[in-house]
């Protein structure tokens, strides 16, 4: 916009001082009315809103745990009409997620991708999967987490947590440990900082990888292995039909439910607890605009009581941070992350 010209030149000093107040008043009806035309303009640049669908990757096949947490938030954004246009859930599985990072990472500073991620966002990078680093993705949310435990069969000759890392911190290679779905994940890393923390000579553990969290499973009630590392989650059937008990877990605090009764690690007098988390991270360079709206949208769908409900149903813990909050959290967790997985001999 341009003013006319007599409101850009100054005024001689003459005029100014016997029309001072008129001129102070013209200029400042001017610039008032400046101002008013341009904060709709200034308004609009500081909001965002999706004007197409938005896409919401998952890394894994359909029915898995993160999965179901991208099917849930997507019910309740278009439930709930917190987002104006459609959601959509797209599954790219593949190299344990990196197929789906490669594809979130095609689309720079677009607010319409986001990907839902677990550990893996840090372990493919650190061992060697991926160049792409979690630094290479925008922090959005962490919407829930889930902790592991270490089960045996019922008829186990250990009873307790204590007795299991008692013979492990004498022969760590005398029990095999069964873990899903690959060495250095979510899981394993759990279950090695509290033997860490118990004492156990950590690198020569015997965990022993199947291809999913059922195998694992069925290869312990089989006693093809000794104990198996887990989020209670995949074994909650089993430990209520009695036929798995879960010695210990990994949490801050005792869960409740069917759960209360497992003590945690810090119960046995071991100092260890690790969050598995699900989150979401959009590309790189989204702007603050469009990162305040998944603050807001995501911070309603916690809220709602199906929500709530489906993380009550697997066990999880209704833990949210917004992104500043995961950005620090990402940030902490990532190099305890590294710092266990290079003790491991598995960081690239």
């Amino acid at each position: 916009m341009k003013f006319p010209s007599s409101a850009a030149k100054p005024f001689p000093e003459s005029t100014a001082r016997a029309k001072g107040p008129r001129v102070v008043l013209e200029r400042g009806v001017a610039w008032l009315a400046a101002g008013l035309l341009l904060a709709p303009a200034v308004g609009a640049a500081q909001t965002w809103r999706p004007e197409k669908p938005v896409e919401i990757i998952i890394g894994t096949s359909p029915g898995g745990p993160q999965d179901r947490t991208g099917r849930t938030i997507q019910k309740i954004l278009q439930e709930q009409k917190l987002v104006p246009t459609p959601v959509n859930v797209v599954n790219r599985a593949g190299g344990g997620g990196v197929v789906g990072l490669n594809h979130l990472s095609q689309h720079p500073g677009d607010g319409h991708y986001l990907m839902v991620n677990a550990m893996t966002l840090f372990t493919n990078h650190i061992t060697g999967r991926t160049p792409l680093a979690y630094t290479d993705f925008t922090p959005i949310a962490v919407v829930g987490v889930e902790y592991v435990g270490v089960a045996v069969r019922a008829e186990s000759p250990f009873k307790t947590g204590r007795e299991l890392t008692e013979r492990l911190k004498k022969d760590p290679a005398s029990l095999s440990v069964s873990i899903g779905t690959t060495f250095g994940n979510a899981t394993h890393i759990s279950f090695t900082l509290a033997m860490k923390a118990a004492g156990v000579d950590i690198r020569k553990l015997k965990a022993v990888v199947f291809n999913s969290g059922g195998e694992a499973m069925t290869a312990l009630l089989g006693g093809h292995v000794d104990a198996m590392a887990s989020a209670p989650s995949t074994l909650l059937q089993q430990i209520k039909a009695g036929k798995v008990t879960m010695l210990a877990i990994g949490a801050p605090q005792r869960l409740g439910g069917d759960l209360s009764d497992i003590p945690t690690w810090k119960d046995l007098g071991i100092d260890a607890s690790f969050e598995l988390w699900r989150g979401l991270a959009g590309p790189r360079g989204m702007t603050r605009a469009q990162v305040q709206f998944w603050d807001d949208a995501l911070g309603k769908v916690v809220r709602t009581e199906e929500w709530k409900n489906d993380l009550a149903r697997f066990e999880m813990e209704n833990v949210y941070r917004n992104s500043g909050d995961t950005a620090r959290y990402w940030k902490m967790q990532h190099d305890e992350v590294r710092t266990v997985l290079t003790e491991l001999g598995l960081a690239k």
